[in-house]
Parts: structure tokens; C-alpha cells; sequence
């Protein structure tokens, strides 16, 4: 597999201070993104994904079940270095300190047709990363074609103009029919009736457990989705799983790079998605990171050492807090990792730790 020597070509965090402004050009991201994710760190508002295939101005909130919905005050285009965005509180409040996340797909998307539903897909083939939209048939032995021609190691769906939930499958779980929810603190859960998302044996398409009695929550017939799916790249990427050991010692999570986002969520038990990265500490970025946002919530961002923190390393993530969320004692803890730098690039040089 060949590795991805410039990582902030496909993903970059941002953080900016709002200024209230109705036509803001956020810049400095380095591509244009295709996803933009933003959440407030100082106010307790919603999170907002905006994607170039669903287009600027609509919302889905990974906090909520809320069906998508069209704002004129959000993220409104995509830019060649970064968003435009309006005066919404979840974005450009004036005073306001915003943290933005963006991944780079490939634009407004193309058809495909390698599933039984014909999709629209946004894919990056080179950084595994792709954005689908479909129309659900109702079918639980229906498949959707993503894209990236490489086997899925994270699904994330979301119903557009329905209300369910939210429906994670990634590397590290259980079970192949097991879910989590960003909208909620759940540990995993085995299908229940109305359905689950799963990865399929095979590198054009993922799918759905077949074995429950509807799959109204991931494909109900007529409801408009989407759906955000994630290959492993080397020196890039990173999904799986650690345990935790209760300690202040932490867990060492090995990735093969520098991080520079690191999200986690504890399936075992009820927790939160915890969010870093390398852009927001109390040292402006260097160890310990000690400031996470929750995906799950809207509350403002967590600071200090006595909350949740970690160590992004040359090759990987320290952990660093006791608590269940992170490193609860013997229980599992999945985790979504994407790169600063490769453990060594094409120059020869190591990374070093923040």
C-alpha cells in the first residue's frame, strides 16, 4: 500500500474567531474541502456537516436526529482554500472561537452504479475517502456503491429527510452487524428491527443487516441518506481499537503517524465521542492535548488537565486520563485517526511527538 506522504492535502483543521459577518471566506485549509464539520468551542451550539454533494447551505448536525435542513447563515459554498460561510451561531458568531474539520473528496459528485441502488458519489480514491448519497428502497439485501475501489473500514449514514438516528460501522467493533450512534452516548449495539449499516466482503459497495425485520432506519424506502465512508491509507489514516487500563498511564494507541485529529468513543459502555486535535491545547497545539469537543453534544469545548487528555506522538496517540470515556478499565474503545505527518516521509526525516 502506498503511503500518503502530504496528509494536509486531504484533511485540516481549522480554528478561527468568528466576526459576525454575513459572507465570511474562512481560508488557510489547503484544498478545497468536500466535508466541512464545525462546532463552536466557546458557546454550547450545534454541530454542523455541510458536503459538497448534498451543497453549501445544508445541515445535519452529528449531536441531533434531526432531519437535514437548508440555512442561509451556515457554510454556503466551497472554496479553493477553504468555505464561505454566514453568520450562524454554529459557524461565524461575532467573538465566538470555532474549531472546523475538513476532508477533501472529489467535488459534487458523479453516479454510480456498482450497487442494487444507483448512488451519488464524491470519491477520493487516493485518501480513501468518500461521500454517497442515496434514495432508500426499502430492500435489506441492498447494496450502495461508495467509490473508493478498497475495502471500507468506517460507514457513517445519516437519514436526510427522515429522523433516525445516526449509524456508525468502523473497524474495531464487535461485530460486522453492530452499530454505534453519534447522536447518542450508547455503547454498541447488535441490529435491532428497523436495521443496521455493515460493511460488505468486497471493495465497490456496503450494505445492510439482512437479518432484522426492516431497515427503516438505514435504507426506509423514499428516504434521501448520506453517507460518509473511510479506507485505510498508510501514513494517513487509522481506525480500530484499544483497551482501556484505567490508569493516567494510559493505553498507547499505535497509528504509523502523527496525528492530528483523534476521535474515540467507548463501546462497552455509555460515553462520549471525544474529539482532538492538533490545532487546540492549552499550549497552542503541543502535549498534553487537553481540549476535546463532544460529537454527540453541543455543549462548549472541555479544557484542562483534569478533564480529558492525551499525547499526539511521532507514531501514535498516549493516553493520558483515567476516566471511562478514554481508558475505562478493560473496556474497548474504538477510534478514527488522520494524520499530521507520516511516522518518516519521502525525505527520510521522522516525525517528532508535539
Amino acid at each position: 500500500m502506498a503511503q500518503i506522504n502530504k496528509p494536509n492535502q486531504y484533511f485540516n483543521t481549522k480554528i478561527y474567531t468568528g466576526d459576525g459577518s454575513s459572507s465570511r471566506a474562512i481560508t488557510g485549509i489547503g484544498f478545497e474541502p468536500s466535508l466541512t464539520w464545525n462546532k463552536p468551542r466557546t458557546t454550547a451550539n450545534d454541530h454542523q456537516l455541510v458536503d459538497a454533494v448534498r451543497g453549501g447551505g445544508k445541515v445535519i448536525s452529528s449531536n441531533l436526529a434531526d432531519a437535514e435542513y437548508t440555512a442561509g447563515n451556515t457554510i454556503l459554498s466551497f472554496n479553493s482554500d477553504g468555505f464561505t460561510c454566514g453568520d450562524g451561531a454554529s459557524v461565524n458568531a461575532n467573538g465566538v472561537n470555532y474549531a472546523s474539520w475538513n476532508w477533501k473528496a472529489n467535488g459534487t459528485g458523479v453516479s454510480n452504479t456498482d450497487g442494487s441502488i444507483t448512488s451519488t458519489v464524491s470519491a477520493n480514491t487516493t485518501s480513501g475517502f468518500s461521500i454517497v448519497t442515496w434514495t432508500g428502497d426499502g430492500n435489506k439485501s441492498a447494496t450502495v456503491g461508495h467509490g473508493l475501489g478498497s475495502e471500507l473500514s468506517c460507514i457513517i449514514i445519516r437519514e436526510r429527510t427522515g429522523t433516525d438516528w445516526w449509524h456508525n460501522w468502523q473497524t474495531g467493533l464487535s461485530s460486522n452487524s453492530h452499530n454505534v450512534f453519534f447522536n447518542n452516548t450508547d455503547a454498541e449495539r447488535s441490529a435491532v428491527s428497523d436495521g443496521h449499516v455493515k460493511k460488505l466482503d468486497n471493495t465497490t459497495t456496503f450494505g445492510f443487516d439482512s437479518s432484522t425485520s426492516n431497515v427503516n432506519a438505514v435504507n426506509q424506502s423514499g428516504i434521501d441518506n448520506v453517507g460518509y465512508c473511510f479506507a485505510e491509507k498508510k501514513g494517513y489514516s487509522k481506525f480500530g481499537s484499544y483497551t482501556g487500563n484505567g490508569s493516567t498511564d494510559g493505553t498507547f494507541v499505535y497509528t504509523g503517524f502523527k496525528p492530528a485529529f483523534f476521535m474515540i468513543k467507548n463501546i462497552t459502555a455509555a460515553g462520549n465521542w471525544t474529539m482532538f486535535d492538533n490545532k487546540r491545547s492549552s499550549s497552542g497545539g503541543s502535549n498534553e492535548i487537553d481540549y476535546s469537543l463532544d460529537a454527540n453534544a453541543s455543549n462548549a469545548e472541555e479544557t484542562g488537565t483534569s478533564v480529558n487528555d492525551v499525547d499526539f506522538l511521532s507514531n501514535g496517540i498516549k493516553i493520558r486520563e483515567d476516566n471511562g470515556d478514554l481508558n475505562g478499565s478493560g473496556q474497548t474503545i474504538i477510534y478514527m485517526a488522520f494524520a499530521e505527518n507520516p511516522l518518516v516521509g519521502t525525505n527520510n526525516i521522522p516525525a517528532t511527538a508535539r
